[in-house]
């Protein structure tokens, strides 16, 4: 059974949510506050984290951000805050889905469901294969789910790890931001595909501001121009 927190202050949204996941085949816990929540994630590793933004005792992005430099854990932020600018915020963050108030608890149990499935899909028995671009080696082994860059482990959050892993999967062919959105995110709206943009643009600073991998197609999309020496 996956456990999935749930961090909000309002008792009658979080009680709901939880119950619909419980139904669902869920272990949920709440929590009104990021310091109880906090205090849990020190003794426990859920699955998942439903995330609210706007907490009694601090902003939910900051929590999220503190919290990714030790775990990585998927989260789905829930949030009364619609403006593009925070979904943005948000994914820029790594967020694996980000859904706003009000909205269908089954709506949400379906993220949820999604969010799981992409992060345990099998992995492939592919070789490790290094990828270069000028003096940069880009070491990509698939069944380990690691990225190193010369040599350096690189973090990827989920996201991020499905995102470049499609580029690399057509390179060098392009991809269209829709079907990478499609792809890595399981729902396609182009009002969304900013959203792309913004995960591309972190990927290419884990990957070094100095290092051309990715490059943009304008008003297409992206495509991976690493090569291999094989």
């Amino acid at each position: 059974m996956k456990t999935i927190f749930i961090v909000e202050d309002h008792t009658a949204i979080a009680e709901g949510v939880a119950q619909y996941l419980r139904i669902s085949g869920y272990e949920a816990h709440t929590f009104p506050t990021l310091s109880a929540a906090g205090r849990a994630l020190e003794e426990t590793t859920p699955d998942l984290i439903i995330q609210d933004v706007m907490l009694p005792d601090g902003d939910g992005f900051e929590f999220i951000r503190n919290l990714r430099q030790t775990k990585d854990i998927p989260v789905i932020f829930m949030t009364a805050r619609v403006a593009e600018s925070d979904r943005i915020a948000g994914f820029e963050l790594g967020a694996d889905d980000y859904i706003t108030k009000p909205f269908s608890p089954r709506e949400l149990v379906l993220r949820v469901q999604a969010v799981l499935r992409r992060v345990e899909s099998p992995k492939s028995d592919r070789p490790v294969i290094d990828f270069y671009t000028g003096e940069a080696r880009l070491t990509w082994d698939r069944k380990q789910h690691k990225v190193a860059l010369n040599g350096s482990e690189v973090y990827l959050t989920a996201a991020e790890w499905r995102i470049l892993e499609t580029l690399l999967e057509f390179a060098p062919e392009q991809v269209t931001r829709a079907y990478i959105l499609d792809k890595c995110f399981d729902y396609s709206f182009e009002s969304y595909e900013r959203i792309v943009d913004t995960h591309i643009k972190n990927i290419r600073a884990k990957l070094g501001s100095e290092n051309r991998w990715i490059e943009t197609i304008r008003g297409f999309g992206y495509r991976f121009i690493g090569y291999t020496k094989d």
